[in-house]
This record gives C-alpha cells, sequence and structure tokens, in this order.
C-alpha cells in the first residue's frame, strides 16, 4: 500500500466510511489529505491533538513526517491514546511544489464573512469546519492542542522556532504548553502582538486548543530535507499519541515577543536590509528597517531582531517582524 502523502497526492483520498483496526484504533478519512485517529476507548482519551502541515506547498519535511506518524498508526507500530487529526494542507500547492496556488493559505483563516472564492479560501474554510468538528466531538474536558508544522523559505540563526497566537482578550498566553516545547527540539518561542488570520490563531481563539506555528528549518523539495533533524519532534509527537504529556523542563525555551509588525502598505514598500537576512539577525538601534511612501520603519527598540523579512508578499500583509526578548513572566 503506498503511504497516505503518496495517496493523497495521487487523488486517492477522499471522505470514506470509519472502520476499525485490529489493535481497537479507529480511522476514518474525513476528506482529502485529512485523517482521523481514535483510542478503542476514546473516553479514556488523555487529550485531543491536531497535527498538520503542508499549508505552503513548498514546505516538505513537517509533511514526510506527518506521513511517517500516519504510516506508524496504520500499521499498528503506534496505537493512540489521544484522539488525533492529522491535515495535510494545500495539496494542490504540494503538487506543483510550489508555496502556494493563488495566495498565501496561513492568510486565509479566520475570515468569515469576507473569504474569498479561490482555492486557498475554500480549502481554509473547509479545513476550519474540520477542525472545529473535531474538538467539538471530543467534548471539553481534555486539553486541546494543536501544531501547524511548517519550514521558513530563508535560513535562521534559530534553526527551530514556534509561534504563538495572539490568545484573545482576557486570555494569556500558556506558558506551561511553550516551555513544553523544548522537549520537542524548539529553542524559542515569539508570542504576537496582533491577530494574524493563521490556522493556529483560529483553533486558539474558536476552538480554545493550545496552538502553535512550528518553523523546522529551512523549506526544501520532498526528498531533500536530510540536513534537517526532526528526530526531537518525532519522539515527541510520538510520545503525544501514545498518551505521555511530560512535565516541561525548566529554561529550555527562549522566549520573544513580538515588538512591531512591518506591513507592506503598497508597492512603494522598501526594505532596507537583504531580503535573505536570517530570521533573528540583530538590527543595530536607531537603523532604518523600511520605508513606504511617508512611512518609515526605524529600529528603536533595544536587542531587536528581524524575522520573516520578506519584501515580496502582497500588499497589505508583514514584511517582516521586528522582535525582541520577552521581560520574565
Amino acid at each position: 500500500m503506498n503511504s497516505f502523502l503518496a495517496e493523497t497526492l495521487a487523488g486517492r483520498t477522499a471522505i470514506a466510511l470509519p472502520y476499525c483496526q485490529a489493535n481497537g484504533t479507529h480511522v476514518q478519512v474525513l476528506d482529502e489529505g485529512v485523517i482521523r485517529f481514535e483510542p478503542r476507548e476514546p473516553e479514556h482519551r488523555v487529550f485531543d491533538v491536531v497535527i498538520s502541515c503542508g499549508v505552503h506547498g513548498n514546505e516538505t519535511a513537517p509533511v514526510e513526517l506527518v506521513d511517517t506518524l500516519i504510516s506508524a498508526l496504520l500499521s499498528g507500530e503506534l496505537r493512540p491514546r489521544a484522539r488525533v487529526l492529522f491535515i495535510i494542507g494545500n495539496i494542490e500547492a504540494l503538487r506543483r511544489g510550489e508555496r502556494f496556488v493563488e495566495r498565501d493559505m496561513n492568510r486565509q483563516f479566520c475570515r468569515v464573512p469576507d473569504a474569498g472564492d479561490d482555492a486557498e479560501a475554500r480549502r481554509a474554510a473547509m479545513l476550519e469546519m474540520q477542525l472545529g468538528r473535531f474538538f467539538s466531538q471530543g467534548g471539553g474536558a481534555v486539553p486541546r492542542l494543536h501544531y501547524d508544522l511548517h519550514t521558513a523559505i530563508h535560513g535562521s540563526l534559530i534553526e527551530k522556532f514556534a509561534i504563538c497566537p495572539l490568545p484573545a482578550q482576557g486570555c494569556d498566553f500558556d506558558q506551561v504548553e511553550i516551555a513544553r516545547l523544548g522537549l520537542a527540539g524548539i529553542s524559542a518561542v515569539l508570542l504576537q502582538s496582533a491577530a494574524a488570520p493563521t490556522f493556529t490563531l483560529f483553533s486558539s481563539r474558536y476552538c480554545g486548543a493550545s496552538a502553535f506555528t512550528v518553523e523546522l528549518g529551512r523549506a526544501m523539495p520532498f526528498g531533500q530535507n536530510r540536513g534537517v533533524d526532526l528526530s526531537r519532534l518525532d519522539a515527541y509527537l510520538r510520545g503525544l499519541i501514545e498518551g505521555a504529556l511530560p512535565e516541561p523542563p525548566a529554561g529550555g525555551v527562549t522566549v520573544y515577543r513580538v515588538s512591531r509588525e512591518v506591513i507592506k502598505h503598497s508597492d512603494a514598500f522598501r526594505l532596507l536590509i537583504d531580503a535573505e537576512t536570517d530570521n533573528f539577525t540583530p538590527l543595530p538601534q536607531g537603523m532604518l528597517l523600511a520605508e513606504d511612501g511617508e512611512t518609515r520603519w526605524i529600529v528603536d527598540e533595544a536587542g531587536a531582531l528581524i524575522v520573516f523579512p520578506n519584501p515580496d508578499v502582497a500588499v497589505g500583509q508583514r514584511a517582516g517582524l521586528i522582535v525582541v526578548p520577552a521581560a520574565p513572566a
């Protein structure tokens, strides 16, 4: 049998009736690239977890990792004690080896009622439905987790890091889950200061999940990811699937906060550093970072770093983040 990924890319996964494996695991393909596993006695599960990947079609290392986890569950090598939903996001972009088909899918969530009608917007709406249904069917008695796995379009001085979406008003960042990411090999976490329409913002705001966008090295084509060591993340996710939620280590993750977003307001926007600058490169205080007509971004923060510099985004989207070390909690 081909892997779930291979079947998905070939267009051979679709909605199917649930079935039960020999070890009692309940399995159902819910849509193209979307598959759910439930333990034999779901009422005894310890938590519900969503593991998504491929929201950008050129970010293949996480997709290959997810495929190995699905294969391990389908073969019986892994037996879940958590409810687990796997999502392969932008399938058509993955087939093409491109970041997206029409527009960035990770800016198409939380858009109701102003969602577009392009391929990415329709797919994002369907994935929101699947996520909401998955968590609501599990009830609210156990923790909810969502890890949306990505790779970056260029290099990073911190290879593996995560972004925590801005919590709803009156809520705070989940410090325990942030610290637990250190067990997965994540070195740093960025605390968002604005609500970006990402997949993890949807699961955090509308599903009550502890959600993280996880960056895992540089984007490469399928089969060219040997330089990305995901062994710690693989072990961590396997443990979660089998019901292990270990105590987080102390001081294992460096926390930053987003001080400002650099937004591209028009086609006159100019980023005054090399677009290939590595994530977490320090920015000298007082430097002119970008300009857009009369708008200028001057670095006035002490200890500032640049993350996701990209002047080629669409007008209205962020062209970079200025981040600073977070004050101790």
